[in-house]
């Protein structure tokens, strides 16, 4: 049974969620029953500490996380995710859209693209610190866990899935280009936008790892925007209360959006449906990376879900979001059992998909084997991150000495070009970026938020050695990484101009007036220390990097409660603010965007429009309408 979400009005809660057990040796476990979720810690303090103190003196790391007990298959229904609308927002009833009960990720947030999780007590938490640098570990082909074409673990070890209940079917309501379908209160039309002016720059735009170019994105002669189109959330089948709808894609023309079992293309200004690609299930995963020429990468279930069947995500598949249809769609097996594929990316020409059966790869556009799980394995890959590199999480060793190597591997071959062992006892690791190549992880259980970071790790893609071990308590900053599965899902945090940018927590703006801020502060990948760069959110604004434009950085500002959210672009050097956008703050509009949290939802800009999607489609029938889309564009 999925409870009822948390009024709009309360920020986000954080249970404290740890590792998943994982088992000792390998074996194909049917698909659990629902487990009680975990109680969630106890609510925060009134008043937040104010900011990260930027000249804190490295503390000694504390010994790293607990052993976890084989055999223990994951639960199969995580806790209650949270929600939460702009910061200072009046108490209400509970009323609107709130994230769903059912399927959420680790940590206590939603999981991106529908995967199940598996979310686990915390042991005791130590006091963050900074460690000392984990040693580098130079490539080492051919050595055991080192060099593998294919790999995998001795024997498959399906992901049990969450079973949703008597899906009968259900339809899904789109906008069309005049909005006749949608509350006419919810458009901008009549609202109080601002306009403004900033200087903009016009170019390449960098991808968030690699700078390269100049900044693309210009400010426009009037920065306040109004609502270009919504989207009605799908109606979920009787029976259902939660279908995954997370996948969302920015073309030059379209704006692409995963459905109940389709994916649909909408004109980026009108949003008129350009095609519609239906799908034989819901979609698991995707990858964030499109392609010159705009493909990308999912993995989708072979049918939709029943009570009785739930149905693995083994499906890999391309997806041209120009014309709208499947250019493939690929399984693997391991041994004679088909792989359930946690996690997807595109890097260097070739789909590459991990699971806890061992990872998988194709050549991107003939759909070509180039390697797969092989049983004789004794390591795995966990998950891919992609981009401009293809780099490997690659797991080794029992479960009570397991290690992580971090391997930039040859996308043609699978051959590995260098490696980093990480210390035993990370049981978990995101890759922020492959180019420079940043990695994040939740050393020891310290974070102690949720997040699922307490260090970032900068290592030389070219040698495999450590350059600097960047230490970011979770009280302290607010980015976030689904390690667990989606391993290169994170928010928060952006790379480029071999900088780490990262937005800190919360705090309380100063003087007598009990209003809230944060920040977006800089690293240095070289040396792991802090730049002394910041910018602002603003009273009662909460600032999130989103990506790179060339140099520069595209940043959200979620708003108070009174007023629109706002995109800025952060100058690489000066820091300097310039306003791209500020929404209308009509309160139809503002309900709508408030709904729209950074950390649970999917936020695309790009060429003056900002697209907001939720992950997942619930039936909650006592709530009013709600919508998976608000776009936002200028003139």
């Amino acid at each position: 049974m999925s409870q009822p979400p948390p009024p709009p009005s309360q920020p986000p809660q954080q249970p404290g969620f740890g590792p998943p057990q994982e088992p000792s040796e390998p074996q194909t476990p049917a698909p659990s029953a629902p487990a009680t979720p975990p109680t969630p810690p106890a609510q925060p303090p009134q008043q937040p500490p104010a900011g990260p103190d930027l000249n804190k003196a490295p503390q000694p790391q504390p010994g790293y996380g607990y052993p976890q007990a084989p055999g223990t298959p994951p639960p199969a229904a995580p806790p209650t995710p949270p929600q939460g609308p702009g910061y200072g927002y009046p108490q209400q009833q509970p009323a609107g859209y709130g994230y769903p009960a059912q399927q959420p990720g680790p940590y206590g947030r939603p999981g991106p693209y529908g995967q199940p999780q598996q979310p686990g007590p915390y042991g005791q938490q130590p006091p963050y610190g900074y460690a000392q640098p984990t040693v580098p570990m130079q490539a080492q082909a051919g050595q055991p866990g080192g060099g593998r074409k294919v790999n995998a673990q001795v024997a498959i070890i399906v992901s049990a899935v969450v079973a949703i209940a008597l899906i009968v079917g259900g339809g899904v309501w789109y906008a069309n280009s005049s909005g006749k379908d949608d509350d006419k209160q919810t458009t901008a039309e009549g609202g109080d936008t601002k306009g403004g002016e900033g200087d903009g720059k016009e170019g390449g735009s960098g991808d968030g790892g690699a700078t390269t170019g100049e900044a693309e994105e210009k400010a426009p002669a009037a920065t306040g925007s109004k609502v270009l189109f919504q989207v009605p959330s799908p109606e979920v089948p009787k029976g259902v209360t939660t279908i995954s709808i997370a996948g969302s894609w920015l073309t030059d023309s379209v704006y692409a959006k995963s459905g109940l079992s389709e994916i649909t293309g909408y004109d980026r200004r009108s949003g008129t449906k350009k095609w519609t690609l239906d799908l034989p299930g819901p979609v698991c995963a995707a990858t964030p990376h499109v392609t010159e020429d705009n493909k990308t990468a999912i993995v989708h279930k072979p049918a939709m879900p029943s009570k009785t069947d739930p149905q693995a995500c083994t499906e890999v598949a391309v997806v041209d979001l120009a014309a709208g249809s499947k250019v493939w769609t690929k399984t693997a097996k391991s041994g004679t059992m088909p792989v359930s594929f946690n996690n997807v990316t595109i890097g260097g020409g070739t789909v590459a998909a991990g699971s806890t059966s061992g990872g998988a790869a194709w050549d991107l556009a003939t759909g070509d084997e180039r390697w797969a799980p092989k049983t004789s394995d004794s390591c795995y890959d966990a998950g891919y991150g992609g981009g401009a590199k293809l780099v490997a999480v690659r797991k080794c060793g029992s479960y009570d000495q397991r290690q992580l190597h971090i391997q930039n591997v040859d996308p043609k071959t699978g051959d590995v070009l260098a490696e980093y062992k990480m210390d035993e006892g990370i049981e978990y690791a995101a890759v922020v970026s492959t180019d420079p190549l940043v990695v994040a992880a939740d050393v020891g259980d310290s974070a102690g938020d949720g997040s699922g970071i307490s260090d970032f790790f900068s290592i030389d893609n070219k040698t495999g050695k450590l350059r600097a071990r960047l230490s970011a308590p979770g009280d302290e900053f607010a980015a976030r990484c689904d390690a667990i599965y989606k391993v290169e899902n994170c928010t928060g945090v952006t790379v480029g101009n071999d900088r780490l940018y990262i937005a800190t927590e919360e705090h309380d703006s100063g003087g007598d007036s009990y209003s809230q801020t944060n920040e977006v502060v800089a690293f240095d990948l070289a040396t792991g220390k802090q730049t002394g760069q910041r910018a602002d959110a603003g009273e009662n604004y909460e600032i999130f990097p989103l990506r790179m434009d060339g140099p520069d950085v595209i940043a959200y500002k979620r708003p108070p409660y009174d007023k629109g959210g706002q995109v800025v672009s952060i100058d690489g050097e000066s820091f300097k603010e310039t306003v791209l956008m500020e929404n209308p703050s009509t309160e139809a509009v503002r309900d709508v965007e408030s709904r729209m949290s950074p950390d649970y939802s999917e936020i695309q800009f790009g060429q003056g429009g900002l697209y907001m999607s939720s992950v997942y489609a619930s039936d909650f029938t006592s709530r009013e309408k709600e919508h998976s889309v608000i776009a936002f564009g200028t003139e």
